[in-house]
């Protein structure tokens, strides 16, 4: 199978984790919008949801597909969210944030009972690092906050380019109104640590690191499907 059709069979078996009545966090990115097209299937059929995207173009799509959706305001506990990834370790630790949308995913599957991760066999690893960490940073101060991205990267031994994101030329501008650093520090050993110094730069909005937020990982690979809990 191609990478499409992968993520397209993830996103059915991770359909096997919703049930009808349930409030559900919903996605960003190319696996996520997958699932929402199978969501929209199961609703049309009767499957009664309300939905809370995670970002714009989920939303819309959601709409275009006439999935019913919410706000996390108006429903601010979620039973389930759903979401792709773009590195998994074996902890169930992710990097996210390569659609651009870390903020309001990680928002969402922090308000949620459960999240489901989605994803291709590709996006497996034994240490998160391979892509490129994004860190959604406030424009105000851009230079002093990359400069100590960079200090508290190397105080963990980490070093590496801090590029800000473009797109057709122009900086690339989240949902919040924030700029995104793609960090590629390499292999993280200590992802704990980084989540924690980063945090602590104020200029640092939220970061790509999702610890402790999975609770199960649907893989799609060319011998199947699979289902992967995180080891500790």
């Amino acid at each position: 199978m191609d990478a499409k059709a992968l993520k397209i069979e993830a996103a059915r078996a991770a359909l096997g984790y919703v049930e009808s009545g349930m409030r559900l966090g919903i996605g960003t990115g190319s696996t996520a919008e997958e699932f929402v097209r199978l969501l929209a299937e199961k609703v049309a059929a009767g499957m009664k949801v309300i939905g809370v995207p995670t970002s714009e173009r989920t939303a819309a799509l959601c709409r275009e597909l006439s999935v019913p959706l919410s706000t996390l305001d108006e429903t601010p506990e979620l039973d389930l969210t759903i979401d792709g990834a773009d590195e998994i370790d074996p902890a169930l630790s992710l990097v996210k944030g390569g659609g651009g949308a870390l903020l309001r995913e990680k928002i969402v599957a922090a308000a949620s009972a459960r999240m489901v991760v989605i994803a291709d066999q590709t996006k497996l690893v034994e240490a998160l690092g391979r892509f490129p960490l994004p860190i959604e940073v406030n424009p105000f101060g851009l230079k002093a906050t990359e400069i100590a991205i960079a200090k508290a990267a190397a105080k963990l031994g980490l070093s590496g380019p801090l590029v800000l994101r473009k797109t057709g030329g122009e900086t690339f501008v989240t949902d919040g109104g924030h700029f995104i650093i793609d960090a590629s520090f390499g292999r993280i050993p200590d992802t704990r640590a980084l989540s924690d110094a980063l945090h602590a730069i104020p200029g640092v909005v939220e970061h790509g690191l999702f610890l402790g937020l999975a609770t199960v990982a649907v893989i799609a690979g060319t011998d199947g499907v699979k289902t992967v809990h995180p080891t500790r």
